[in-house]
C-alpha cells in the first residue's frame, strides 16, 4: 500500500525529474522532448508496477472479505482502534489481547490491520483490529492506497478512536482523524458509534489531568487511560460492553416443530440464549440486533 502510493506520486513527478536532460536535446530530425525515452521507459515500468501492486491489493481484500463473513456469521463484535500516529494505539491493542505487535514512536509503524480476539470482561469474544496511523492533510491517494486497511473500520461494529492526551496538537490531529474516518467509503452505511480514549494521562500534572476529567465527566463516551502504566482498562472494556449490550436485544420467542430452518438459521447466527421444548414447538431466549430480527422474519 505504501509503495502504491509511493509509485503513484512518482508517476506525476516524472516529466519534472528529466528536466536536467533539456541540453541533450537533438539536432535534426530530433522532434522528441528531453529526455522522452526515458521518461517513457520509466512511465511504463511503474504503470506495470502499480497494475501488479493494484492486484495483489484485490487478493488481499478478497481475502479479508471471506474472513468478515466467517465473523459475520459467528456473530463476533469487531473494534476497531483508530487515532493519530503515535498515540498508543498498538499499546493498547497489546495490552488488551495479550500480544507483542510493533509498538515504535514511527510514521506507520502499524500497516497491516492486526486482528486478535479478546474476551471482554471475561463474558464476551470480540475481536480487536489495529489499523494504521493517520497524519495531517492525508492526501487521496494515500486514502485510497490505505483502503485495505482502512475497510476495516468501516466494517467495525464500534470505533475505539484513541488521542494522546498529552500532545500540544491533540485537538488539530483529532479533527484529522475525524475528517480521515468521514472521508472514508461508507457507501451509506450507518457510521459505528464511536468511544474516544485520552491516553498518556500519567504525562499530565495533576492540575492538567483533574481539569480534564472535570470537562469530560458527563461524556459516556470519554476513557481516561495510560497504556504505559495499566491505568484505565477496566473502565474501557465496561464501556465497550455498555455499548455492545445496547444494541442488542433480549426477547422470547416461540416456533412450531415444523419451523425447523427457522430455528436453524437461529443456532446459526449464535443468538440463541436460552431453549425450552414445549409440547407443541420450541421457546427461544434470544438476544439479536433489530438488523438481526428484520432478517429473520422477511
Amino acid at each position: 500500500q505504501v509503495e502504491l502510493a509511493h509509485l503513484e506520486y512518482q508517476k506525476s513527478r516524472l516529466v519534472r525529474s528529466w528536466t536536467h536532460l533539456e541540453r541533450q536535446r537533438g539536432g535534426a530530425g530530433f522532434l522528441g522532448g528531453p529526455g522522452e525515452t526515458q521518461i517513457e521507459s520509466d512511465r511504463r515500468a511503474i504503470a506495470e508496477k502499480i497494475i501488479r501492486i493494484k492486484k495483489l491489493l484485490t487478493k488481499v481484500m478478497k481475502t479479508r472479505l471471506l474472513h468478515r463473513k466467517s465473523r459475520k456469521k459467528n456473530q463476533i463484535p469487531i473494534i476497531a482502534l483508530v487515532g493519530y500516529t503515535n498515540v498508543g494505539k498498538s499499546s493498547i491493542f497489546n495490552y488488551l489481547t495479550e500480544s507483542n505487535v510493533i509498538a515504535q514512536d514511527m510514521l506507520f509503524a502499524t500497516l497491516d490491520p492486526t486482528m486478535r480476539s479478546f474476551s471482554l470482561l471475561g463474558k464476551k469474544k470480540v475481536i480487536l483490529s489495529d489499523t494504521v496511523g493517520f497524519i495531517s492533510n492525508l492526501p487521496t491517494t494515500l486514502i485510497s492506497a490505505f483502503k485495505a486497511t482502512l475497510e476495516e473500520v468501516i466494517n467495525a461494529d464500534l470505533i475505539i478512536h484513541v488521542r494522546d492526551i498529552s500532545d500540544p496538537e491533540d485537538k488539530f490531529q483529532a479533527v484529522d482523524v475525524e475528517k480521515t474516518i468521514d472521508e472514508l467509503q461508507w457507501d451509506g452505511r450507518k457510521k459505528p458509534p464511536i468511544i474516544e480514549i485520552f491516553n498518556k494521562i500519567d504525562r499530565l500534572n495533576k492540575g492538567r489531568l483533574n481539569g480534564l476529567i472535570k470537562r469530560n465527566i458527563d461524556k459516556k463516551n470519554t476513557v481516561f487511560l495510560s497504556a504505559s502504566l495499566g491505568n484505565g482498562f477496566q473502565d474501557l472494556e465496561k464501556i465497550i460492553w455498555n455499548y455492545l449490550e445496547s444494541s442488542s436485544k433480549k426477547e422470547t420467542i416461540f416456533l412450531d416443530f415444523n419451523q425447523a430452518k427457522k430455528r436453524a438459521w437461529l443456532f446459526n447466527k449464535n443468538v440463541v440464549s436460552r431453549e425450552d421444548i414445549l409440547d407443541d414447538g420450541f421457546s427461544i431466549t434470544v438476544v439479536w440486533s433489530h438488523e438481526q430480527k428484520n432478517l429473520f422474519n422477511r
